[in-house]
């Protein structure tokens, strides 16, 4: 499955130690991640991870064009909604488009550990019919 990972900046280690804590599952799919973010995964983590540009450079809207073209499976997006930011636009464009493509997305670290649990057991293996 193609997972795409997106920690705003408050949200980077909190990311960095939810890969480490998932590091077995997520090692079994292919992960994508806007820049800084993917940069931090690797380097703590050494998962391989394909990097977007950073998000304020337009990394949201790579992410935001594989999501559109069903390329993306599932999304982890760990937003921090208590500060607000220029670029939440690009972001919440994520979400948005996530949901008309029912593509499953995680806003926290909730259902984050929810939806990485239901790929590894193999819950969301219709998106293999779906594309």
């Amino acid at each position: 499955m193609n997972i795409g990972l997106v920690a705003h900046d408050s949200k980077k280690e909190l990311m960095v130690n939810f890969c480490i804590a998932y590091k077995n599952i997520l090692s079994k799919h292919d992960l994508f991640a806007t820049g800084t973010t993917g940069q931090q995964i690797e380097d703590n983590v050494s998962l391989n991870v394909y990097k977007f540009i950073p998000g304020y450079l337009g990394g949201d809207s790579q992410m935001a064009a594989q999501i559109e073209c069903n390329q993306m499976d599932a999304l982890i997006f760990l937003r921090d909604p208590l500060t607000p930011s220029a670029r939440d636009v690009g972001y919440e464009m994520l979400t948005q488009l996530c949901d008309a493509n029912n593509i499953p997305v995680a806003t926290n670290l909730a259902s984050a550990e929810l939806l990485i649990l239901a790929i590894d057991r193999g819950d969301l293996d219709w998106r293999n019919l779906y594309k």
